[in-house]
């Protein structure tokens, strides 16, 4: 999924730039026929497209070069960035404004629709862990599958289970998310887990019962609201450990 939107953010960057050129080429032959606000009418659609398929840079870009093509090929002089008439200039303003703020909402928007499909993945990766727990699955499966379920929701190149209470200190996820390393909060959500290697502690009513020792991808930030889930993961462990029938592999 992330290769996808990265492929759909190069290609949004190209039509950010060719898109509005385009458009102004094909409006040159009707450009005596309708006023210049109408044309400029027209660049909006566009700016929207783009705005919306690519990110908040490439809707930026969007905005820029229609405003440019249209001063370049609809306004008088005709093939030259001069405007001669003072509404065409107000036009030009208006449609650079118009395109930053449509491409901000259109920005907004996808973070806050992101926002609730990453939330729902969280709930889903819980309650699968939860349901695996509760069935007849037993520890080492259980184990496995929190591991893998890090793995991915912390972007981390390795984890695994350690049994016991007594451990060498690591950099350590918190139960409130945060990370702690050398008595320092780290701040992950800039600067990504630190490493080598990093923990959270499996527990049981207040009881330790072993740690994931986590491998992480240098430098790659990771949220407070992943941290949280990841603890979570990790307590429904330890509640598959407390369950004497789940103990047999």
């Amino acid at each position: 999924m992330d290769s996808f939107r990265r492929y759909q953010e190069q290609w949004s960057y190209l039509a950010a730039v060719a898109a509005p050129l385009v458009l102004a080429a094909v409006l040159i032959p009707f450009r005596g026929l309708f006023a210049s606000t109408a044309a400029a009418l027209l660049f909006v659609p566009v700016i929207v497209g783009v705005a919306v398929l690519g990110n908040r840079v490439a809707g930026v870009i969007t905005s820029l070069s229609a405003a440019l093509w249209f001063d370049f090929f609809l306004t008088k002089p005709y093939a030259r960035l001069a405007i001669s008439h003072r509404p065409d200039i107000e036009t030009t303003i208006c449609l650079l404004v118009v395109g930053v703020v449509v491409t901000e909402m259109a920005a907004r928007n996808r973070h806050h629709h992101l926002k609730a499909n990453e939330e729902s993945d969280f709930v889903a990766v819980i309650h699968d862990l939860a349901d695996l727990a509760a069935g007849p699955a037993t520890t080492p499966e259980v184990i496995a599958r929190a591991a893998s379920s890090l793995i991915e929701l912390l972007h981390l190149s390795a984890c695994r289970f350690e049994a016991g209470s007594s451990f060498h200190p690591l950099a350590r996820i918190g139960q409130d998310g945060e990370v702690v390393h050398a008595g320092i909060r780290w701040q992950v959500h800039e600067i990504g887990i630190p490493g080598p290697e990093a923990e959270i502690l499996v527990q049981w009513r207040g009881q330790v019962m072993g740690r994931f020792l986590l491998s992480p991808t240098p430098g790659w930030p990771v949220s407070h609201e992943r941290r949280v889930v990841a603890v979570a993961l990790a307590d429904l462990v330890g509640a598959a450990l407390d369950t004497p029938q789940s103990v047999t592999s």
